[in-house]
């Protein structure tokens, strides 16, 4: 299974690829993840990543995200499959996407849509707290740690993300508008865009998620 995941930042799509690639027993891929990383760790990429403002919500050019996610694809824990959490988030990145799938002989198995209203999102921000060692995600109301202020993993102290800052959300959520959502019309011409609600508690979403899954071919 090769599954996108679409939606505008903070409808949860970290949280259902994680219950996703649990129960399919594939691995994830996020574009967000893997720059933090790389700049923390001061990669080669990481140095690229740093000369464009991903904390302040722009994109990096298409050309350093496909060659990134095209050398990801390409370990051995992706053999059998996995989940696209932030690519493609342009057409040109699709494209690149479905040709290089096509040159190993694979193919996008759906593209999934979680879909919630903009307030509901920027509130989804206003309570986000993650783990600076493993990326843990946690919500003071709706998914709050066990232990006030602490992983539940780890037990390292959560933090804000620069990027959750409201300024930096609504430009994030602009750029989303503007670049990510002509992707939906672009996997809904081709049939494979399934459209999930994700206004509810995780394990409800996880179900409707469950069910569009079982759709796909």
């Amino acid at each position: 299974m090769i599954l996108v995941l679409l939606g505008p930042p903070g409808v949860g799509k970290g949280t259902q690829a994680g219950r996703i690639a649990l129960h399919y027993e594939v691995s994830t891929i996020s574009t967000g993840a893997m720059f933090r990383d790389a700049i923390t760790r001061h990669t080669d990429l990481g140095r690229i990543i740093e000369r464009y403002r991903i904390e302040k919500g722009e994109y990096v050019p298409d050309e350093v995200v496909i060659a990134a996610v095209k050398a990801r694809t390409a370990e051995p824990d992706c053999e059998t499959g996995f989940l696209l959490d932030g690519f493609p988030r342009t057409i040109p990145q699709a494209g690149a996407l479905t040709t290089m799938l096509e040159e190993r002989g694979q193919h996008v198995s759906g593209a999934l849509e979680l879909k919630a209203p903009i307030p509901e999102i920027v509130g989804r921000f206003s309570g986000r707290l993650v783990c600076p060692v493993d990326g843990s995600s946690y919500h003071l109301l709706t998914q709050p740690p066990v232990q006030s202020g602490l992983c539940d993993l780890c037990h390292t102290q959560l933090v804000r993300r620069a990027d959750d800052d409201p300024d930096i959300v609504q430009r994030r959520l602009e750029v989303y508008m503007e670049k990510t959502t002509p992707l939906i019309e672009y996997y809904r011409e081709r049939g494979l865009l399934y459209t999930v609600d994700a206004i509810a508690e995780p394990e409800t979403v996880f179900s409707r998620v469950m069910d569009a899954i079982g759709q796909m071919k």
